[in-house]
């Protein structure tokens, strides 16, 4: 079940009403309702991936239990690579396995040896599989540095673990965070309820205009770029980096808003990455659950920045390769990860990667600097160019991208490939960016203007332009699923 289906708009009223008018005196009763709910909006995708999340919920159940029981060190360390090694054996046997057997065979063939794959596999990679299994190891990390004890409420605990409306592409929670909201009471909140609609109405907005709008756009112009001049390439990775980030941020305003109906508030994931002046700021804005995951989990046990530069570097270069693999099973996601470390490293190294952390673009002003303008658009460039890797199939294909980017200076003018007016298209991105920028200091409140003849027309504007852009023929599922 997605988010922008109609299953989900019968499934959601149907749960929200049961939970506050049938169990709403009981939190055992609405923390079951959770769980039931959860198993059956992934179930509707794929029901035997069911057992996975059960697995993967009772084996960091009982290790958590475990490790806070021991005291010596390497026993309770013990316990944890269970935890890991399940957990990371999930994703390596479904997301990698005939990622490393073909590239077994290719290095092989390197040498002289010619071998077929005969050993890979015919493997559904199961929704959701890289964000649970994360949210349930970080939950046998923090046991292990002794940052929260470990529950024995299991029908709570697989409740964290499997909280629909961030299951399948997060945020990635911390126990901390959400597993403490579901073990205590939660009360009906008016206005909670009014912001959590608000928020999905705006990643629906997000998806259907922006993302799903520019999704024929994007595939068309990466299927085809061989037959396309450098201008209609640029064209193409722009858009991009805006469907991605529609579809995504998206995904996560719906699930943020969805959370909020049922009394959750889970952690923000986007903060208008696109309006970052460096590399640094943009990933303290983008993907803010897998970035933090990866900084408290690898980047800070690895030393961080506490340790020489050299080894600082290293370990900046570790987070963004494996946070490149944990992207999917191709290398062209390591080479954006290795991109990134190479645009992260000189911001680290002249001390500019935490100077942005608490601040906006235009902070005492409503207008950019014409420094913090040039910030932001050398920014976005980096981080667009990256996303040729991102998006391309192959890396001979990324590079083929790429070369004809700079060397085919020729001129065309792109054609739609449904028909459609480009002029509207690019109407639509720069009054997107203008209205991101207007509402850049608050992620949470997209409607959030004291005049209620503005919020009536901007509502207005945003639900005729979803049932303008809606596209039955295009596939509606999230890009981030995938992974």
């Amino acid at each position: 079940m997605v988010f922008n289906s109609l299953e989900f708009f019968i499934f959601l009223p149907t749960v929200f009403v049961l939970y506050w008018f049938v169990f709403k005196k009981h939190l055992k009763a609405q923390n079951i309702l959770i769980l039931v709910a959860s198993y059956v909006f992934y179930g509707l995708w794929d029901w035997r991936f069911l057992s996975l999340i059960l697995l993967s919920t009772l084996v960091d159940y009982y290790v958590a239990i475990k490790i806070d029981s021991l005291e010596e060190k390497s026993k309770r360390k013990s316990w944890l690579w269970v935890s890991v090694i399940f957990n990371v054996g999930l994703l390596g046997f479904f997301k990698y396995y005939n990622f490393f057997v073909d590239s077994w065979v290719d290095m092989v063939s390197l040498f002289g040896y010619e071998m077929k794959s005969t050993w890979t596999l015919r493997v559904i990679l199961p929704v959701g599989i890289s964000f649970y299994t994360f949210q349930t190891m970080s939950y046998s990390f923090d046991v292990y540095y002794k940052k929260l004890k470990p529950t024995t409420d299991f029908l709570s605990f697989a409740a964290f673990v499997s909280f629909f409306p961030q299951l399948v592409a997060g945020p990635i929670e911390r126990a901390s965070n959400l597993l403490s909201q579901i073990l205590n009471k939660r009360r009906f909140s008016y206005d909670q309820t009014v912001s959590g609609l608000k928020l999905i109405l705006w990643g629906l907005f997000k998806k259907v205009v922006i993302a799903d709008a520019l999704a024929p756009m994007v595939d068309d112009i990466f299927t085809n770029y061989s037959s396309y001049p450098a201008s209609t390439l640029v064209l193409g990775v722009t858009m991009f980096s805006f469907q991605v980030y529609g579809d995504f941020s998206g995904y996560s305003d719906i699930a943020i808003g969805t959370a909020k109906l049922f009394g959750v508030e889970l952690m923000s994931n986007f903060n208008f990455p696109n309006f970052s002046r460096n590399v640094a700021e943009y990933w303290q804005r983008w993907h803010i659950s897998l970035s933090t995951w990866f900084r408290h989990y690898v980047y800070i046990p690895l030393g961080g920045s506490k340790v020489s530069k050299l080894k600082s570097i290293r370990n900046i270069c570790i987070v963004f390769l494996v946070s490149g693999f944990w992207h999917g099973a191709n290398w062209t996601f390591i080479f954006w990860g290795g991109f990134h470390a190479l645009a992260f490293i000189p911001v680290f190294l002249m001390g500019r990667n935490t100077i942005y952390k608490d601040s906006v673009v235009g902070e005492n002003t409503f207008f950019p600097t014409l420094t913090e303008l040039g910030q932001v658009l050398l920014t976005f460039g980096i981080v667009t160019f990256s996303r040729i890797f991102f998006r391309s199939e192959s890396i001979t294909s990324a590079f083929g991208f790429i070369n004809r980017i700079f060397t085919d200076f020729s001129y065309g003018t792109y054609n739609h490939p449904m028909g459609y007016r480009m002029i509207d298209y690019y109407i639509l991105i720069i009054l997107f960016v203008i209205y991101e920028y207007i509402i850049r200091k608050d992620e949470r409140s997209p409607f959030k203007f004291k005049s209620k003849g503005v919020r009536f027309v901007i509502y207005t504007i945003v639900i005729l332009s979803m049932l303008l852009f809606y596209d039955s023929n295009i596939d509606r599922s999230f890009i981030y699923f995938q992974f």
